[in-house]
């Protein structure tokens, strides 16, 4: 009787051991499964439905959509997005790759460089973008303090100019994300296996052809995850136009998020808004989805 009461009093022990993670993790997966997936499924059907500028559950159709892409904002608004992504990952990859090259040659002070360099990172885009809406102010910056060094006939409009605002966004935000590159990048050369680089300065190899054709294809897998991550970043760069041009001058720097919360919370137009919320997550699930599948399918038998 004692040892059949002693197996029960196991068996039950072992059961509420297997469930407690499940119950400890019951709540937060509630929450999510609420607020981010049930948010997700409401904002898609309010981009189908009647809404201005309250909710209207009134099944519309693609009428919010057909008034999306036929706004010229929003077309700007793609356009813009399109240049800075472009340039915000190209730039990032290159130069990251490049400065995690430098670091690899194990030089001295490698670890107050990396700290400066991944430094940036840790600020929020709201301090960077202020910081540099600053620093390239023509009426308090750089430009500013290069008349009063003396040098009159210096000019850096950009961030005014209609026409060069945008690059100024990519410059701080490749000022950002640069140094966090570089560490996806130095973690993967680290990893990389040193005997075939020495048996190819053995058989005389240059340095460059030894990284174009050994070490960088041996990357690629690090160059996935940047491409991705920096997409990802650049889809969703609100906080940091918002606080360096507010998406102006005019509509120069506005992107699919400016645009969104511009018509949901100023024009009073959610409809709008919540389709071109829709789009964009269809976006980052077109990016994020391939990689997750990839990187979880594992590498074939």
């Amino acid at each position: 009787m004692s040892h059949s009461s002693s197996k029960r009093e196991m068996s039950a022990r072992a059961r509420w051991q297997a469930w407690l993670p499940k119950l400890v993790l019951a709540p937060s997966l509630a929450l999510v499964l609420f607020f981010v997936y049930g948010f997700i499924l409401w904002t898609s059907y309010i981009s189908f439905s009647a809404s201005d500028m309250l909710p209207n559950y009134t099944w519309v159709g693609t009428h919010q959509w057909s008034r999306l892409w036929g706004s010229w904002t929003w077309g700007i608004a793609l356009h813009n997005i399109w240049v800075f992504s472009l340039l915000y990952i190209v730039s990032c990859t290159l130069l990251g790759l490049l400065l995690a090259i430098l670091l690899d040659q194990r030089i001295r002070a490698e670890g107050l460089l990396r700290t400066i360099y991944l430094y940036p990172m840790a600020l929020s885009f709201i301090v960077t973008g202020t910081a540099w809406q600053w620093f390239l102010n023509p009426g308090l910056g750089l430009e500013k303090t290069m008349h009063e060094l003396g040098w009159t006939s210096f000019s850096f409009d950009w961030l005014i100019n209609a026409d060069m605002a945008i690059y100024t966004v990519v410059i701080a935000a490749v000022w950002q994300a640069t140094g966090f590159v570089m560490a996806m990048f130095l973690a993967g050369l680290r990893g990389i296996d040193g005997e075939m680089i020495k048996a190819a300065q053995i058989d005389g190899a240059p340095v460059w052809k030894i990284y174009l054709r050994i070490i960088i294809p041996q990357l690629r897998p690090v160059f996935l995850s940047a491409v991705v991550v920096l997409a990802h970043l650049a889809i969703k760069s609100f906080d940091l136009i918002v606080a360096m041009t507010g998406g102006g001058p005019g509509n120069a720097t506005t992107v699919p998020a400016t645009f969104m919360y511009s018509y949901a919370f100023s024009r009073n137009e959610m409809g709008i808004a919540a389709a071109s919320a829709v789009f964009m997550l269809a976006v980052i699930a077109a990016l994020i989805v391939p990689y997750l599948y990839s990187e979880l399918r594992g590498p074939r038998s």
